[in-house]
């Protein structure tokens, strides 16, 4: 089957209900309006870019600029992960520690799934390497986003009982023990989540692409269970590498709670 070609008149509609939706939020003085204009506007010009690189990409397969391209999807993800929280690390920890949670988790798991389970050849082709690495990236950077900043605002809340903790003895891994154990809780939840209602409530992205275009329906789940178990396995290892990089970042070699590390976003 055909797939039914959308042209600009047809986005266009589909645009207007958005910018119908933000005239309602700046009516209803919600305070996201311009948030979501920009949003929207982001929206359009991001996939166009990456639309018209995959397209030159896709024509030249070459394992340097899969490179490239993967540096900058980590780069950018790992700003987002930073600016996505109300109180972060300061310095180069607050963009190293999405970076590095997100090369250990996402990356090394799409290049494992990419080599093991798709055994495509060359492991790099883009036409599955990109779209199963923006994929994983995508959702291990909000779990990983929501984790942290469930972990700063915690420990800044409730300092006080950390302090105390410390005072009475325990050394910084058990004083906040806990407030890591709810941080990872918060940040695989969005996944749970997701992963039990699948097929019933929602049909995810990736399934009803291929569908549209023309690819068999069993095939297409097959794929869309192995991103569901990529990005489950990328969000939980990376939310748990981050949350023990900034939990310890909290602490000195002394043991003593270090909040002076945290910026507050403006």
């Amino acid at each position: 089957m055909d797939v039914i070609a959308l042209t600009a008149s047809d986005l266009s509609v589909m645009a207007l209900l958005v910018v119908g939706l933000a005239l309602l939020s700046f009516r209803m003085r919600l305070g996201i309006g311009g948030r979501l204009l920009i949003a929207a506007l982001r929206t359009i010009i991001q996939l166009t870019l990456i639309g018209l690189i995959l397209k030159w990409v896709f024509g030249t397969v070459s394992p340097l600029w899969i490179m490239l391209i993967t540096l900058i999807m980590l780069s950018i993800a790992g700003f987002e992960v930073m600016q996505r929280q109300q109180r972060r690390l300061s310095g180069w920890w607050g963009f190293g520690t999405g970076i590095i949670s997100m090369f250990i988790s996402s990356f090394a798991l799409t290049v494992f799934a990419l080599h093991v389970v798709i055994s495509v050849e060359p492991w790099y082709n883009p036409q599955y390497a990109i779209p199963l690495l923006g994929m994983s990236l995508g959702n291990t950077m909000n779990g990983i986003s929501l984790g942290l900043d469930r972990l700063t605002d915690t420990a800044w809340r409730q300092r006080e009982v950390i302090e105390a903790r410390l005072i009475l003895g325990q050394p910084r891994e058990q004083a906040i023990s806990d407030i890591r154990r709810n941080s990872i809780s918060a940040a695989l939840t969005p996944i749970i989540n997701t992963m039990s209602v699948v097929g019933i409530v929602s049909l995810p992205g990736m399934m009803t692409g291929q569908i549209l275009a023309g690819s068999p329906p069993m095939e297409a789940v097959k794929y869309q269970i192995l991103i569901m178990f990529l990005i489950a396995t990328g969000t939980g290892l990376g939310s748990m590498t981050a949350i023990a990089i900034a939990s310890r970042r909290l602490f000195d070699h002394r043991h003593r709670l270090r909040l002076d590390r945290l910026t507050k976003k403006t």
